[in-house]
């Protein structure tokens, strides 16, 4: 899969139908996926990556359960980050009608003027990911939103405000994968929209049913 991965374009666009180009890479190497539904991959700038990638694929071996055959992967039950390759203890998927995890965001900029309803445009701290996404509320500074997606998604027309770097100060969604923790945990888990597929930590505040928050977020995993 890493392999795989080092021939894709690397744009994260999400055209292909998966989150990331380390997802489409895995999807390529389980036959889930055909090189062409990436659009880049026909363009001539990466002309012969279709050949070497349909020449690593040829000598993966599918197991009878459609799993790829490799000596040291990880047991389907595990949830492991595509990045960083930890093991998350459970997947953060949104709430019912929500289209991603809600995010609280503190701005670093502390002049830049946001309100119910628009779309931001802003990095998380420690990720090299540019987001955009929707504010529910402002509250003492704090901007509570859902992510629309990277740029193409949204549509390049559409008016954004720039908050620049934010640090994520909490996470809340439902677990869908994995065991739900105990308020007061130390938790990793793996955010279902992370376009990078990577393990976050943080601390388990509130917990109703499925449903959970999660403060003290860090991307530094131990």
């Amino acid at each position: 899969m890493k392999q795989i991965y080092r021939l894709l374009p690397g744009l994260n666009c999400g055209e292909c139908g998966c989150t990331n180009c380390m997802r489409f890479a895995a999807a390529l190497a389980a036959g889930q996926v055909k090189t062409s539904e990436c659009p880049y991959l026909l363009q001539n700038r990466f002309k012969g990556r279709i050949n070497a990638i349909n020449e690593i694929l040829s000598g993966i071996t599918i197991g009878g359960d459609g799993m790829v055959a490799d000596a040291g992967a990880h047991t389907e039950d595990e949830i492991v980050g595509l990045i960083d390759h930890l093991t998350a203890d459970f997947v953060l998927s949104p709430l019912e009608g929500e289209t991603s995890c809600l995010e609280d965001l503190h701005p670093f900029d502390r002049n830049v003027q946001v309100e119910v309803g628009k779309i931001i445009r802003y990095r998380p701290w420690g990720c090299p990911v540019t987001h955009f996404a929707e504010i529910l509320e402002v509250n003492h500074g704090i901007i509570t939103v859902r992510i629309t997606g990277p740029l193409h998604r949204i549509g390049k027309n559409i008016e954004w405000v720039d908050t620049g770097i934010c640090m994520v100060v909490a996470f809340e969604g439902q677990v869908t994968k994995g065991n739900v923790p105990d308020v007061g945990a130390t938790v990793r888990f793996l955010p279902e929209h992370c376009m990078m597929g990577k393990v976050h930590s943080g601390v388990i505040v509130h917990s109703e049913g499925s449903r959970v928050r999660i403060e003290g977020i860090d991307l530094k995993v131990w």
